[in-house]
């Protein structure tokens, strides 16, 4: 009999209920294992499996230890990490380790982490042997950073009587609701004087730049020094968010300006990187220079003066016989000068004159300056000066002699002069090389005015 092909659909098994159960529980724990794993990955603790995962925690411990003797820090303080989280300690214990993990990271040359650890060794518990040792690490681990006005703060705070009474909060400006602390005052001047110094980083070891930071931050402890930074600061910033706020950022002009700066950074980034393997100015080439060209470095003689600014000839012979005939000459000055801003001050000008040069809050008055030169100080200049002002009573309050600057007065200008000059020889060589490599040919003609029937001269670099 023949064979019948069969078209119909083999019947379908019912699945047991038993399956059904089992492959619904391995879901559920898939999405339980899933939330868990997004929760802790939010707190900061991905689930990871651990290098020392099966491990007793004395056997762990004794890992931490192999590891910081093979010099394997990083390694070490995880693995004492891993300690704290299977070992049942006290907290003074907990303490101690914290502080071990953080010298650990310290010598890593990973400080920021070091910080936290040692907070951490203060904040599991006040071991009274730690506490030198953790301030000396903390401000061992701030210094590496380069973070001088965060490690001011912390000093203050662990030095003063009163720590609620650390001026980091002090806020010294509001920007609507926004305000501005002290400790954001000095961070914003810390990161424009890291700017400042980002030309020299690739010419300079850590130290030489650690130095030079401090140097530089010097110039802003006053109180006069912040105040006007601030201002600048503020100035620059309220601009800015106008700018945000009319979208300037989106107009072609704008962003064409934009992208010139950008080609103009990378330009300059790709000549630093360059020219760091091939410039290095050490303390003694900085001195060497400073030797040789020590005429630049020459404060010039100077004199401090006070003026009283009339209208005529015959007050300014009054006033003089005023004065000469005893009268006190700021209070002259205050009453009759005609300079109101330095009619308040009595006369004083803030500035000082130096010799060959104009004179402030008066002019450029050749044969005045002379006379102030040639005078010894405390002096009345014996005749009134006709200046384009009107007349000028002036009197010499006080007189500097020329003088050789110090080298560590004028270190930076040298550090400046000396980049300068090496990076200019260096750079010239290089652009070469680079005009060399992209075949960049010069049509001098097209510059130099040649004559038509002059055949055009070119330079090609190839």
């Amino acid at each position: 009999m023949e064979d019948k092909l069969n078209f119909s659909l083999p019947e379908k098994k019912r699945e047991s209920s038993s399956a059904l159960t089992v492959i619904i529980v391995l879901l559920v724990v898939l999405i339980i294992l899933s939330a868990v794993n997004i929760f802790l990955i939010r707190q900061g603790r991905s689930v990871e499996p651990q290098a020392s995962a099966g491990l007793t925690s004395e056997q762990i411990r004794k890992l931490a230890g192999t590891l910081s003797e093979r010099n394997l820090y990083d390694r070490a303080a995880q693995a004492w990490k891993d300690y704290l989280s299977s070992a049942n300690i006290t907290d003074a214990e907990r303490a101690k380790i914290w502080f071990q993990i953080g010298t650990l990271l310290e010598k890593a040359g990973r400080y920021a982490e070091a910080i936290e650890s040692f907070y951490r060794s203060e904040a599991a518990a006040k071991v009274e042997e730690l506490s030198g040792q953790i301030n000396s690490h903390i401000k061992g681990c701030f210094e590496n950073l380069g973070k001088f006005s965060a490690l001011r703060y912390e000093l203050m705070g662990r030095t003063g009587i009163d720590k609620s009474k650390v001026p980091a909060g002090k806020v010294v400006a509001e920007i609507g609701p926004e305000k501005i602390t002290e400790a954001d005052l000095d961070a914003q001047i810390e990161q424009m004087i890291d700017n400042q110094l980002s030309d020299y980083s690739m010419f300079m070891n850590p130290e030489q730049l650690k130095e030079q930071k401090k140097r530089m931050l010097e110039q802003y402890k006053s109180l006069q020094a912040k105040g006007e930074f601030l201002q600048n600061w503020l100035g620059q910033e309220v601009l800015y968010r106008q700018a945000l706020d009319e979208n300037l950022g989106q107009k072609e002009d704008v962003q064409k300006m934009l992208r010139d700066i950008n080609r103009s950074v990378l330009a300059q980034q790709i000549l630093n990187q360059q020219l760091a393997d091939k410039i290095n100015i050490t303390d003694t080439d900085l001195q060497t220079y400073y030797a040789a060209n020590r005429e630049k470095y020459v404060e010039p003689e100077s004199a401090g003066i006070s003026h009283i600014l009339v209208e005529d000839a015959e007050q300014a012979s009054d006033l003089m016989k005023r004065i000469k005939g005893g009268e006190d000459f700021a209070a002259l000055a205050k009453q009759f000068s005609k300079d109101a801003e330095t009619g308040k001050n009595g006369g004083k000008i803030d500035m000082e004159v130096t010799r060959g040069s104009y004179v402030p809050s008066i002019g450029e008055v050749k044969e005045l300056n002379e006379k102030i030169f040639d005078a010894n100080a405390p002096a009345l200049l014996e005749e009134p000066f006709k200046t384009e002002k009107g007349w000028e009573i002036v009197r010499i309050d006080s007189k500097k002699p020329e003088r050789q600057k110090s080298f560590d007065e004028v270190r930076e200008q040298v550090m400046s002069e000396m980049l300068s000059k090496k990076r200019q020889d260096v750079q010239q060589e290089y652009l070469k090389q680079m005009m060399a490599k992209y075949n960049v040919v010069i049509h001098t003609s097209a510059f130099a005015g040649a004559d038509a029937n002059q055949p055009s001269s070119e330079i090609e670099t190839k």
